[in-house]
Order: C-alpha cells, then structure tokens, then sequence
C-alpha cells in the first residue's frame, strides 16, 4: 500500500490543477444550505445539488465541516450512481476530489474510472496526459482497458489497436472485457470483417463470450440485413452454458427487425423479450418498449407497457421522458400534455429534462405556439429555463422560418450558458447566414462576442460550424440534430450495444 500511496501521489499531476480551475469556472451555482436531518445522507445530498454548475467538492467539503465522515467505498458507490445518472462532471468532480484526500488510496480501478471521467468531459487528450501520468506499474489491465474504452468510444481506429496490441503482449487481452470494446468499436465504423476476424481469435483463444459479445455480433448482423445469421446466433446463445440469454438479446433482433419494416417479426421479439424481464432491469427494459412499440406503430400497447412501469412505485424521469417522446411520435399530443401534468404534480425537483422534451417535440411538429406558451407558463412560474430549452425554441423557430425569433432565442441560449457550451450548431450557422444576408454585422459581432465571453475562440467556432452554412438541406439537419440530443437525454438511442467499462464497480 505505500506504494500505491506513493503513486498517488504522483499521479495527482497537472490535472488536478487544469480540474481545479475548471471547477471555479464552472461553479457559478452556489451550494444548496441543508438543515440537519437526522436520516440525511452523503448521497441524497449530492443528488439534490443537481445543477451542473454546482461544485461536488463544496458540497463535500461542507459535509466535512459538519464533522462527518466520508468512507471511500461509500465515494466509489456515489461515482458509480452519478455514472449512471449521466451526470460525468459531477462524477468527476467527486473522484478528484477523494484524489485530493490524501486519506484516500486509488485503487487501478479507481484510476480506469476517473480515467474514463475525464475523457468524457474533457476530451481525448486530456485523459491521454493523465494516462501518461500514471505510474508504470500501476498501468495494470484496468487502466489499459479503460484507455482502449477511451479510444473506442472516440472511434479512434488505429490507437485502440495498438492499445489492444500491447494488452496482448502484456497477456492482459484475456478475457472479454477489452475484445468487446473492439468488436464494439468495428461494429461502430462498419468493420464487420475484422470483427469477425477478432470473434475467431476469441474463439481460438478459448476466450468465453458473454451476452455483451453476444450482443455487439447481433447488432452486427442486423446492420448487414443477415436475419439468417442472426436467428442461428439467437439459437446458439440459447444452449450456451455460459451465456444465460435475457430480454436485451431478443430486443436487439426486434429494433433490426424494425429497422427494416419488419413489424411483426419485431413484435413476436417484443413479446419473447417481456417473458424474460426481471429484477432490477424491470424499469430500464420498459422505458425501451415505450419507444420501440411507439416506433412500430402501437399505441395500446404503449399505454400497457407505461400502467406496467408505473405498477412499479414512482416512476422515474427517465420514464415520463421514454412516454412523453413516444406519445408524441404517435401524434399524441393530448396524451403527452396529460403525461406531462401528472409529471409536474407528481415530481417536487423539477428536472428540465423532462419540459425540454416536450418544447422539442413540439418544435419538430410545428407546434410553436405551444412550445412558446409552455416556455413563458415555466418562467412565470419561477422556473428559469437553461441554455438547453432555449436553444431547442431557437431551432423550432428556425425550421419554421421565422428567423428574427430564433436570433434572440439563440442569444437568451447563450446568455444562459456555461462556459464551454455549443447550441445546436445547425441553427446557429443559419442564424449567422441571415444575419449576413440582412446585412446585421453588429448582431452577428454580438453573437461572436458572446461565444468569446464562454471560452470559444473564432477559429473554434468555425471550425465547429464546419460546412453547415448555405447547407440547403439545413433545416431538417438541424431538427435531426435536436432528435438525436433529445434520444441521447431519453436514453433512447438504441442501437442496443450493451458494454462494461473496465474498472466498472
């Protein structure tokens, strides 16, 4: 363990001083004040202190201060929740700051995490700084496995195999961990050759697939139309001995099934897959019904999969955004509404997810009066909309040609805004290319100033707009931009690839 101290000590390096930093820029949102509770607790704090400008380290440092202790495996449980709840800043906050705790000694589990932590919020090269930090002899196979995961998820071909490469030299490629992350990140790029090719060398290497193997090959099938293989496959994992098949594998087949007009094979999938849910998995595999039955067309069965969720206590908000998005796919619009209300009487920490959701459906359909009626009944409620909401109103402004709207709309999005934040970068360039052919020079040097005022250089910007500007096909880009953000805060981007992290608790 002295080593392991000494090493972390050392591996406290300049990030810590580039996350510091960040955590003032960031921090803007003071901490909530907590009155004693007798049953208050480390992570009910933490969970209410929601707001992503609010610091992890303040809240925990207060929590010091009132003579409390903090165990690390109870700050290890808490990342691994944050993790889940997408929140990965405040994830990270919380494992730099037990890094900052001398008390408190990383284990290479630990290190693979924040490893991955800062990859996500700070991007690629910084967590390959931090990886170049850490000691030689704690880069052990979690690490390695959480620096190919990094590559992999940034579908950066040739580093991920070199990584796999040297975890094969070190005897650490052994078990399926780090080839599912290649087969995952072939499948991403389309690869299916060398997926196959890595799916042989499992295989002769007498390394055991599990479901998420299983998996990322069905998706792989499905993506090439191969229904013949993919029902073999299905088959297959039914009499492995090592592989219990759950409702997720039948889900995969039904989404391809799906995909490609095949409706009611997709249903004979959906309902195989309802026979195999159970435990704790109940709520997520429901939330994945609401939008593939909603896809395929089914309105009544939508309405029992949500009476099914809501038989399972108080139904979370990852579940009223799964009902409301797939209601209003349906032209639903009544039911949404009703969704929505019951969400508001039902829910006293007002996530703006949820209200998001409905202002961009209501965007995509054209429902702007809505979207602006719904906007204006938030503010006068005392709810001030962040940066996200306004910019899904700029963007449905936009689609629906009224550009002087979306212009002030954009600039209340990024008045709103944290430091480092981009609008849908659709909407912003057709903003700036009206902007130009009005000749507004002024308005257009505001919007600039504004993005500079955030940490964004010129060179940036550009650099992000890329060849959106004079895009004829701009519009509907822009809308299917917001869907995709919108399926990424739902949890509904399904491509239904399954994947541990390494390091993963």
């Amino acid at each position: 363990m002295k080593d392991l101290l000494r090493a972390n000590s050392r591996c406290r390096f300049g990030i810590s001083r580039v996350f510091n930093c960040w955590v003032r820029f960031y921090s803007s949102e003071p901490v909530p004040t907590t009155s004693f509770q007798p049953n208050d607790s480390l992570f009910r704090r933490i969970s209410r202190a929601g707001h992503p400008n609010i610091s992890m380290a303040a809240v925990l440092d207060r929590w010091l201060e009132e003579g409390r202790d903090v165990k690390q495996s109870e700050l290890q449980r808490i990342i691994k929740q944050l993790r889940n709840y997408r929140r990965t800043c405040h994830a990270l906050q919380v494992s730099m700051w037990m890094t900052n705790q001398r008390s408190h000694n990383l284990s290479p589990g630990d290190i693979a995490i924040q490893l991955d932590l800062i990859s996500k919020v700070y991007g690629l090269q910084q967590a390959e700084k931090y990886f170049n930090s850490i000691p030689e002899d704690l880069r052990v196979f979690q690490v390695y496995g959480a620096l190919l995961n990094c590559y992999a998820q940034n579908k950066s071909l040739e580093k991920a195999e070199a990584v796999m490469e040297k975890m094969r030299d070190l005897g650490s490629a052994n078990t399926s961990l780090s080839y599912n992350a290649m087969l995952n990140l072939y499948l991403q790029l389309g690869k299916y050759e060398k997926l196959n090719t890595v799916i042989e060398e499992m295989e002769e290497k007498g390394i055991i697939c599990d479901k998420f193997t299983y998996n990322i090959h069905l998706n792989a099938y499905g993506a090439t139309s191969n229904f013949e293989g993919m029902e073999k496959l299905l088959k297959k994992m039914e009499v492995d001995p090592h592989v219990t098949v759950d409702w997720h594998a039948y889900i995969v087949a039904a989404n391809w099934y799906l995909k490609t007009g095949l409706t009611e094979k997709c249903l004979v999938m959906l309902k195989r897959s309802e026979q195999l849910i159970s435990g704790k998995t109940r709520r997520r595999a429901y939330e994945i019904f609401l939008t593939l039955y909603a896809a395929a067309g089914k309105r009544d069965e939508v309405y029992r999969i949500w009476n099914l969720y809501k038989n399972l206590g108080k139904a979370l908000n990852s579940g009223y955004l799964c009902i409301i998005s797939s209601l209003m796919k349906l032209n639903d619009v009544d039911g949404a509404e009703k969704i929505l209300e019951e969400w508001e009487n039902e829910h006293s920490v007002y996530d703006f997810r949820v209200p998001n959701c409905m202002i961009s459906t209501y965007c995509r359909k054209g429902l702007l009066e809505k979207a602006d009626a719904y906007v204006n009944r938030l503010i006068e409620s005392g709810k001030e909309p962040g940066a996200a909401t306004w910019d899904r109103l700029a963007t449905g402004y936009y689609v629906n040609g009224k550009m002087e709207k979306s212009v002030e709309t954009l600039k209340r999005a990024i008045l709103a805004s944290r430091p480092g934040w981009m609008p849908n970068r659709l909407t912003f360039a057709a903003c700036l290319e009206y902007l130009r052919r009005q000749g507004n020079v002024e308005v257009v040097e505001e919007l600039l100033e504004l993005f500079r005022g955030r940490g964004h250089s010129l060179t940036d910007i550009y650099d992000k707009l890329g060849s959106s500007i004079s895009n004829e096909t701009l519009g509907s880009r822009a809308l299917d931009q917001m869907e995709r953000e919108e399926q990424i805060v739902s949890g509904e981007t399904h491509e239904f690839v399954e994947f541990k992290d390494e390091g993963s608790s």
